[in-house]
């Protein structure tokens, strides 16, 4: 249903699993696990895998924490998006690199939810693409300290709930669970 024409493939997004990124992460294991089945599945199905890595000034490339975790493993062959804002496709190269491999829907996973993974969200849509969450295979940390109302858990919910209505003219968003995903052509 994206707006995108000639663009019927899907590709696999993983956004920011970095050492420090998610280092108190909730669920911080079980969403790497899911996030590695997906990976593995988008593999055997021939679609593209697309990894994001955010840098900043308190996490500059090379160093340890920008890192991605250990438990993930980028084949050589897929593309990785250096990135410096939320949006993943902000001063990055992924639009080219999804045009090229002719995507019009992404299959997001990542860290953190109520950042980079919203921020790509969005930023998706409103570039014409469909794009579904996957609604346990995305996390964030604790930041009630610093005046989030809520538990992470309860930031994650809301997340899936106000995606599963998004849409936009042409194109939606939607979620489902990682036992759920289908890469399957627009």
């Amino acid at each position: 249903m994206t707006t995108l024409e000639g663009r019927p493939n899907t590709a696999l997004l993983v956004i920011d699993v970095q050492n420090d990124v998610v280092s108190g992460a909730w669920d911080r294991e079980g969403v790497i696990g899911r996030i590695n089945t997906l990976v593995d599945k988008a593999r055997t199905e021939n679609v593209p895998v697309i990894w994001v890595q955010h840098s900043d000034d308190d996490m500059p490339i090379d160093s340890d924490g920008w890192q991605y975790v250990p438990e993930l493993t980028r084949d050589e062959s897929e593309p990785l998006v250096h990135k410096r804002y939320g949006d993943s496709f902000e001063d990055t190269d992924l639009e080219s690199l999804l045009a090229e491999r002719q995507v019009g829907r992404l299959v997001v996973t990542g860290a953190q939810t109520d950042a980079c993974i919203r921020s790509t969200l969005h930023g998706a849509l409103v570039r014409g693409y469909d794009a579904t969450l996957v609604e346990d295979a995305h996390t964030t940390e604790d930041l009630r300290q610093w005046g989030v109302p809520v538990s992470p858990e309860q930031v994650i919910a809301h997340t899936n709930v106000y995606w599963s209505w998004s849409k936009a003219p042409g194109r939606k968003g939607d979620v489902a669970p990682a036992a759920e995903v289908d890469f399957g052509p627009v």
